[in-house]
Parts: structure tokens; sequence; C-alpha cells
């Protein structure tokens, strides 16, 4: 099945921020990045997303050269986890793993990510390059809902997608999964927007 972007932005990036609702999410590729600790403090952490931006745009802009149908540049997303999820859910950020990663056009080949690597390699450094990954992430039955407002207050919301998906009869897997739609350098802290998405199973 080839995803068209706006599509797949319209159907799984557009949740309510009222109420949060299960969806099927289908097999999405993506350029990938791991890391572990505190986002806020880590020196690699901003290394990453810039890497990740970088590979994204050059990509885009290599394929729009070919004639390839233009498209946006999908959002930063985030996977985050602790082998101690009381470390996650208590803010230990210290003690976070996590994987970031931006979603890339069915289109895109092995060979146009090794094009947009050499080309990257002017300008992000050598160690983070060679950690990227570029994999098909098959994230399947998920529940979602919008949050408005700072990153630090996320809690309640995500403890009402949680408490959404037990009550409908699932239970929860795999890593939690954030979806920023807004950028915290010209956005108000209030006015963020990040998808909070759980994969679960029925029970």
């Amino acid at each position: 099945m080839t995803l068209n972007p706006k599509e797949l932005i319209k159907t799984c990036y557009s949740p309510s921020a009222k109420e949060p609702q299960i969806i099927t999410i289908p097999p999405i590729k993506f350029l990938m990045i791991d890391g572990h600790g505190d986002p806020n403090t880590s020196p690699v952490y901003s290394t990453v997303i810039s890497a990740l931006y970088t590979m994204s745009y050059t990509i885009k802009f290599d394929l729009k050269k070919t004639g390839v149908e233009d498209y946006k540049v999908f959002p930063l997303q985030g996977l985050w986890w602790s082998d101690n999820m009381d470390d996650f859910l208590l803010g230990n950020k210290d003690n976070w793993d996590w994987t970031m990663m931006m979603a890339q056009p069915d289109w895109v080949s092995v060979e146009q990510v090794e094009k947009a690597l050499h080309k990257a390699s002017a300008k992000v450094e050598k160690s983070v390059l060679e950690k990227i990954r570029y994999e098909t992430y098959d994230e399947g039955l998920v529940v979602q809902m919008m949050h408005i407002g700072p990153y630090s207050a996320e809690g309640p919301n995500i403890q009402r997608i949680h408490a959404f998906a037990q009550n409908h009869g699932y239970g929860l897997r795999g890593k939690h999964h954030e979806i920023y739609l807004g950028n915290p350098q010209r956005s108000a802290p209030e006015k963020l927007k990040t998808i909070l998405r759980q994969p679960i199973q029925k029970v």
C-alpha cells in the first residue's frame, strides 16, 4: 500500500484534544536514532534532532529535483521508555531510553537515504549519522489524543488515554509515543500541540 503523506497526516496525525481515539496505524518508514538520558540536558539529544531534520529535508529536496511529487516533511516523533517504568512515570529522565524519528514517504529508497547521509556528513557529526537507521515501524492498534500545552503537563492526558483503552477492553503494550506538531522555540508552552499515543491490544 502506498501511503500518501497528506492522507497519513489527516488520518493518523489529527486526533481530537477532547477525547481519546482508537485507530490502527499502518506500517510507516522512519529515519530513527536511539539514545538515553534526559533530553533537556543530554549533549547528544539536540544533535540527534538536527541530524533527523537535516536528513529529512535533504531527501525531500533531492526527490523534488527528480520530479517526484513534493510533500511536507513529517513532524518529529519520539518513543520513550525505561527498564524501570517507575522512572518513566515519576519523571526520572536521566534513566529514560528514547528513539527519535521522522517518517518518510513510501517511495524513499535505501539508496536515497544513503545519498542523503553522504551529503549530511558535511553538517552533522559522523558519530550521530552512524547511528541512523531506516526501517519500517509497524505500530498497529493504538489509543491516542492531542495534548495542548507544555510537555511537563502531559501526565493527566497520558493517564487518560491509558484509562480509555483499559475501559474499552484493551491492555497496554509497546512504547509510549509522542508526535511533536509544535515548535517549542516558536510557540508558547501553553499552545504546543503533541499527539500522545500508546500501542494497545485486546485482553
